[in-house]
């Protein structure tokens, strides 16, 4: 129960950032999404500051086609550490991600469409001076009724902030959909959002993103400097007018695109009425000799930099880089202060001798000088579910999974003995075999227990059981006459219901006394 008012449910979706769970609004009767910063990160203040700013951006906005903020918070762990949380509108739908996987081509008028409704919810949060900066198909929700919600403001920023990539490892938004500005570095603003907007729109029409590579470094250098393939080509049954439009809406310049969410809206009307579209498109071209002095200036942002702040020496305790997707010999030169182990797994998703999983995880402080396990992709093939998952963390089950190549797909709470998210059972069960990249079930550990029977018992064996299922006792004392002397003849909660580890159960034992009295067992 967080925040002594939502009850968690099932997990719905995980992110690189957060976990977004199911959750029921006990002071306000309705189902509601919680979004949660994944545990390995609560040690990197970057990343707590960014959840934090994503509650305080979002909570802002007050518009229909943006995913509502209802509260935030913060909860004290065991360790005494705080997890901060976000408490959202539970939106029934599908992402544009799982529409475009399907393999699904939308007509353009309905793209148009789809694409005005995003452009909408910006040309109000940009209003607001607030930009998204990771604008993408899996941070847009379809309802079931089709309207369009924008979600995940998780890195956006004040228009009169700084806003740049901030290292190697942690590109400030999805490389596909990144404006060339940010890239390489410079400040992003609204048209950077709409640039974004633009490779949405193209992949919706197309079934493919402007521009694909292997890492995200090749796929920003892509974004700096190689010209797209026209929509026409890959789609030839599309019109001339689309070219135009993303002609302008990709522009490496960011003074040559639509400067407003309104400007590029207007171009998207006339094009679904099949009209030209009359924006002005820029004529200069950038030189060759200049993409590739960007180009590089773009590679030594994306790469020499993170070497200099992962690498440092001035302290014995130094920050893990992520190294996912890197080739061997790349992720070596950045774990010099390590001792790398290699492993090998199929992977569906990571390109053949790529770097697809690393133990510790990316942002995890430890000791110069310590073991990291890099397992190297061998492409598609079977995977083996780990059978030594069971007992594992939450964490540590993902990192096994991604090591086998492997994902979570969602997970079950479940009352059990075991430390609470602690992983109870897992489905497919270990030992299967899968294709590499398929999901996995975890049922985990809820922190909560059955209360054992303890009608009949005597005081000190009601007494022994209780301490030992880990809950606390408080004896109260009552007389019936039809039953034994000095047993238990209620108990409240009642046998067989959940209750939180470390709670009271009161026991009633039966005494022939005139004076009843009450007494609580301390804290084992």
């Amino acid at each position: 129960m967080l925040g002594g008012r939502y009850e968690l449910g099932q997990m719905i979706g995980t992110g690189g950032m957060a976990d977004v769970f199911l959750a029921q609004d006990k002071r306000l009767s309705r189902e509601v999404a919680v979004k949660i910063l994944r545990s390995e990160l609560l040690r990197d203040s970057t990343f707590v500051s960014r959840f934090r700013k994503e509650a305080l951006a979002a909570a802002g906005l007050n518009h229909p086609g943006i995913v509502a903020v209802y509260d935030s918070g913060e909860e004290e762990n065991q360790s005494g550490s705080k997890t901060p949380y976000i408490v959202m509108e539970r939106v029934n739908g599908q992402t544009l991600r799982e529409l475009i996987q399907r393999g699904e081509r939308l007509p353009i008028t309905r793209v148009a469409e789809l694409t005005r409704g995003i452009l909408d919810a910006l040309d109000y949060s940009h209003k607001k001076g607030i930009i998204h900066r990771d604008i993408k198909p899996g941070n847009v929700m379809l309802t079931e009724a089709g309207d369009v919600k924008v979600m995940d403001f998780g890195i956006a920023r004040a228009l009169d902030e700084s806003a740049t990539m901030t290292n190697t490892w942690n590109v400030v938004g999805t490389a596909q959909y990144l404006a060339p500005e940010q890239a390489t570095g410079s400040n992003a603003d609204a048209r950077s959002d709409l640039y974004a907007v633009g490779c949405v729109f193209y992949e919706l029409l197309t079934g493919r993103p402007p521009f694909t590579g292997e890492t995200p470094v090749a796929i920003a250098y892509q974004h700096v400097s190689a010209e797209i393939t026209k929509a026409t080509q890959l789609q030839p049954t599309l019109p001339t007018a689309v070219d135009d439009f993303l002609s302008v809406a990709l522009a490496k310049n960011p003074d040559h695109r639509y400067q407003s969410a309104g400007a590029m809206m207007t171009d998207l009307v006339k094009l679904s009425r099949g009209e030209a579209i009359t924006t002005e498109i820029p004529r200069k071209t950038m030189s060759r000799r200049n993409f590739i002095v960007i180009g590089v200036a773009a590679l030594l942002a994306l790469s020499i930099g993170g070497i200099f702040m992962f690498n440092g020496k001035s302290s014995s305790i130094i920050t893990v880089p992520n190294v996912v997707g890197l080739t061997e010999s790349e992720a070596r030169e950045l774990l010099q202060n390590f001792t790398i182990t290699i492993e090998r797994a199929p992977n569906a998703r990571i390109p053949k001798d790529r770097v697809a999983a690393q133990l510790p995880v990316a942002t995890s402080r430890v000791t110069s000088g310590s073991s990291i396990t890099l397992t190297l992709s061998d492409g598609r093939g079977e995977s083996i579910v780990p059978t030594d998952i069971i007992g594992k963390s939450l964490e540590e089950a993902r990192a096994l999974l991604n090591s086998a190549g492997l994902l979570v797909a969602r997970t079950i709470q479940v009352d059990s003995e075991l430390s609470p998210g602690s992983v109870i059972r897992i489905l497919p069960e270990p030992g299967t075999s899968l294709p590499a990249g398929s999901s996995v079930t975890l049922e985990i550990a809820s922190g909560n227990v059955k209360v054992p029977d303890l009608i009949g018992s005597s005081k000190i064996q009601a007494q022994t059981t209780l301490i030992q299922a880990g809950f606390l006792v408080r004896f109260i004392e009552a007389f019936d006459p039809a039953q034994p002397d000095g047993i238990v003849i209620a108990q409240a909660p009642a046998a067989g219901e959940a209750r939180t580890l470390g709670s009271f159960v009161t026991v009633t034992i039966n005494t022939p006394s005139n004076q009843p009295s009450t007494e609580e067992t301390p804290t084992p």
